[in-house]
C-alpha cells in the first residue's frame, strides 16, 4: 500500500527570511493525521534567504540530518564542529544528551534550499556526535546511494536507529528497484522532478509512505532527485 502525502497539503510557514514546508507536525504546524511515519519524525523543506538562518538553539535525543539542495549552509555547534555544506553534502548530528547549534546561510546573495530530517534514536541518552560527508553526483546518479545508516558495516554516515537513508539523482526514463524486508516500511520524498513509485505519481515536494510491499520500483518521468527511507 502506498499513501501519498501531496506537496500542496503540507504545512507552510513563511517568516520572510524562512519559507518552511512541513510534511509532519512541526512547531506551529500541528496536524494529528501527519505526526510521524514509523521512526521518521520530521521532513522540512526550507528555503532560507541570504545572510539569514537559525540562530543558536538546542536539541536532545534526535538524529538530525541535513541534505543540501542548493546554496550553502554554515554549521556551528557546542561540540566545536564547524563547516560549510553545499549540494551533495550531508550532515548528521546525533543530539543525544543535548547539543547547541546554529545553521545559517553564509551567502550575501544566494538563497539556501535544504531538507532537514529528524529520526527518533533507538534510545535516549547517546553521546552527542556530528559528522558530514560529500556524496558525489556519480554515486547518486541513477542509483540509490546510501547516505545514512544504523548498521555499523555500511559505508554511510552513522545514525542511532535501525534505518537506512538513500539519495538518488535520476535521469528521465531511468528505473530503480529496492527490496523491503518483511515488516519494514519506506518513505519516498521527492525534491525535484517527477517519478512513479509502484505506479503512484509523485512530483516535487510530494512524499509517500509505503507499507506491506516486498519491493519498491521507482521510474523517473523526467530528471528527478529524491530521498528514500527504509525503516523498521
Amino acid at each position: 500500500m502506498i499513501t501519498k502525502r501531496p506537496a500542496a497539503e503540507r504545512g507552510i510557514v513563511d517568516h520572510g527570511w524562512l519559507l518552511a514546508r512541513h510534511s509532519f507536525s512541526f512547531a506551529s504546524y500541528q496536524d494529528p493525521h501527519h505526526v510521524r511515519f514509523r521512526t521518521l519524525r520530521v521532513i522540512n523543506e526550507d528555503t532560507v534567504q541570504p545572510a539569514q538562518g537559525f540562530g543558536t538553539h538546542g536539541h536532545e535525543d534526535m538524529e538530525i540530518l541535513t541534505y543540501v539542495l542548493a546554496g550553502a549552509v554554515e554549521h556551528r555547534d557546542s561540540m566545536g564542529e564547524h563547516g560549510v555544506l553545499r549540494p551533495g553534502d550531508v550532515q548528521v548530528m546525533s543530539a543525544g544528551t543535548g547539543v547547541l547549534h546554529s545553521e545559517v546561510n553564509p551567502s550575501a546573495t544566494e538563497p539556501l534550499h535544504l531538507l532537514q530530517i529528524w529520526i527518533f534514536p533507538d534510545r535516549k541518552g547517546h553521546e552527542p556526535r556530528y559528522e558530514d560527508r560529500h556524496f558525489p553526483v556519480a554515486r547518486r546518479q541513477d542509483a540509490l546511494c546510501l547516505i545514512a545508516s544504523g548498521r555499523a558495516q555500511d559505508d554511510a554516515l552513522p545514525i542511532h536507529q535501525d534505518a537506512r537513508v538513500y539519495a538518488s539523482l535520476l535521469s528521465a526514463g531511468s528505473e530503480l528497484r529496492h527490496a523491503l524486508a518483511p515488516g519494514r516500511g519506506a518513505w519516498v520524498q521527492v525534491a525535484r522532478g517527477s517519478i512513479d513509485a509502484n505506479g503512484t505519481t509523485l512530483t516535487a515536494g510530494d512524499g509517500a509512505a509505503i507499507e506491506g510491499e516486498a519491493e519498491l520500483t521507482i521510474r523517473a518521468n523526467d530528471a528527478a532527485e529524491l530521498l528514500l527511507f527504509d525503516l523498521a
